[in-house]
């Protein structure tokens, strides 16, 4: 679809759940209602890899994404096989996608943000393409 070497895609989503009567405030998301979020990487397919669900509905999609053993086990290179391809002179590593809330790390692209060139929209109209698979997953 666009994007070489991508081994998914990342996104959160609320679960609505009914207010906790102990630290209730915790699960109010941004929207204002009562939620928990589910964190998850699908593949090109939309099936699920991984997921991560409990946290408040009140905590950052990035806050859940860095405390999750996904993050542990890209940081240390363990959770794809270390499948590298040349794109032009560059070697690139297998990458998962998503949105401006998550960090920018070697493994994981987000989008551009600010003041764009020509070449920054396509690369961002690439990333969002094959993004969307995991919003057509939830």
């Amino acid at each position: 679809m666009g994007f070489p070497n991508c081994g998914g895609a990342i996104d959160g989503t609320h679960i609505p759940i009914l207010g906790p009567d102990h630290q209730g405030s915790q699960y109010i998301n941004r929207k204002g209602y009562f939620s928990m979020v589910l964190q998850a990487l699908v593949d090109h397919k939309g099936r699920f890899s991984n997921i991560n669900v409990g946290w408040p509905g009140k905590v950052h999609d990035a806050r859940v994404f860095r405390n999750s053993g996904l993050f542990r086990w890209l940081q240390e290179g363990i959770y794809f096989p270390d499948h590298k391809i040349s794109v032009g002179d560059v070697e690139m590593p297998i990458v998962i996608l998503g949105d401006p809330a998550y960090p920018l790390m070697p493994w994981l692209m987000k989008p551009y943000t600010g003041a764009l060139d020509t070449e920054k929209e396509l690369f961002n109209y690439r990333l969002s393409k094959c993004r969307m698979v995991v919003e057509c997953a939830f």
